[in-house]
């Protein structure tokens, strides 16, 4: 390959990189339950309230958003064990948006 050639591949090849987004996660905890209730949000396979619970999540469970926004309601999440939690080994499911409140630093 010519010098020019190299020169206009390495150009394009930088444009399409910029233009690439990687969503890198939001922390969120779960919030706003009811005691006198289940008092748990669950945590499901899918985005629907038909779809298996995989876990019960408490009070103050941590959680990370694998998406940047909800789809009808639904967040898919990764539990985090503990807010310095960066492991990545969570169980991932979806959760009923209402219940989980961002975590502002």
């Amino acid at each position: 390959m010519t010098a020019i050639k190299i020169l206009a591949v390495l150009a394009a090849s930088g444009a399409m990189a910029s233009a690439v987004f990687a969503y890198s996660g939001e922390d969120f905890v779960v919030c706003k339950l009811d005691p006198a209730g289940d008092n748990f949000l669950a945590l499901r396979t899918c985005g629907s309230s038909k779809c298996r619970m995989i876990e019960r999540l408490g009070p103050d469970t941590f959680l990370s958003s694998l998406e940047p926004s909800s789809e009808k309601g639904w967040r898919q999440v990764m539990i985090k064990y503990g807010l310095q939690d960066e492991s990545y080994r969570g169980t991932v499911g979806w959760v009923y948006d209402k219940y989980i409140c961002r975590i502002e630093y």
